[in-house]
């Protein structure tokens, strides 16, 4: 492929992260092999630029998870610049309960990741009401909390699409091309009520959007957030391959805020916005 990296090689399926959750070597069948330094996440970015931010996993448990955490679903856990610095990953790798424990207390960092374990809806051995549920807990402590509640935008998403047939448009992002929609929704009070975006976004656009917000670099000079905004106004972006910031979900009539909150979904009071993110 012409996009291809010289020197890297690229996986599809679920690995294991090279790393467990308390920092050392996973040495267990099917594992990826631990991520040079050159394996940029978001968090090390945000790091970087002095931003806090905190990776919040159901079952984590201090780094001695519960059968329902999700190593997988952490992309941290991969990166060798994250998961051997120990004062690093005590600040930024938490449990789903601390979540709750940071929103009531007002102590949230500036960037949050919520992630599910056995909530999280999946087929087989979750159910959607229960992904609700987690979602209502958290949704609720960041509301509870109106100094909070008034800075903060919650992106709420699902991973995967279920399979069935799309109508919609898909772009050639990238030589891994791009997956059905999913639902996303919006949850703020910058939000634009009853609005639903039909602008192209993708689970980078996430990315995208803390970039804008905070000023930050692209990740890298070959990664998807380089890819520009699509011209407005269109379904199928006339400059493709774009990506949207998720800054059209907005309506902002004050400075730009500084707190932000990703991954739980919401039945929520105050503006809620909806889009179709890839």
């Amino acid at each position: 492929m012409h996009d291809c990296q010289p020197g890297r090689y690229y996986l599809l399926n679920n690995y294991n992260p090279g790393y467990k959750a308390n920092g050392s070597l996973e040495t267990a069948p099917y594992t990826v092999p631990p991520q040079k330094t050159d394996y940029v996440t978001i968090g090390d970015s945000l790091a970087a630029h002095h931003i806090s931010w905190g990776y919040f996993g159901e079952g984590y448990n201090n780094g001695s998870p519960t059968p329902d955490y999700c190593g997988i679903c952490d992309p941290m856990q991969y990166s060798t610049s994250i998961m051997t610095n120990p004062a690093l990953r005590a600040d930024t790798q938490h449990d789903s309960n601390q979540f709750i424990e940071d929103a009531t207390a007002g102590t949230l960092p500036a960037v949050s990741f919520l992630k599910p374990g056995d909530d999280d809806g999946h087929p087989g051995y979750s159910t959607l009401a229960g992904f609700e549920n987690f979602t209502a807990r958290a949704i609720a402590a960041v509301q509870n909390n109106p100094a909070l509640w008034r800075s903060t935008a919650i992106f709420v998403t699902f991973d995967e699409g279920g399979g069935y047939y799309d109508s919609g448009y898909i772009q050639p992002v990238s030589f891994f091309g791009d997956g059905p929609r999913v639902p996303m929704i919006v949850v703020s009070p910058y939000a634009r009520r009853g609005f639903v975006d039909h602008t192209y976004t993708d689970h980078v656009s996430i990315l995208k959007f803390i970039e804008a917000n905070w000023g930050l670099p692209p990740l890298t000079s070959y990664s998807e957030d380089n890819l520009p905004n699509p011209a407005p106004g269109v379904y199928i972006p006339k400059n493709r391959p774009a990506i949207g910031n998720l800054m059209t979900e907005f309506n902002f009539r004050s400075p730009r805020f500084g707190t932000l909150h990703l991954g739980v979904r919401p039945e929520p009071a105050g503006g809620t916005a909806k889009a179709r993110l890839r």
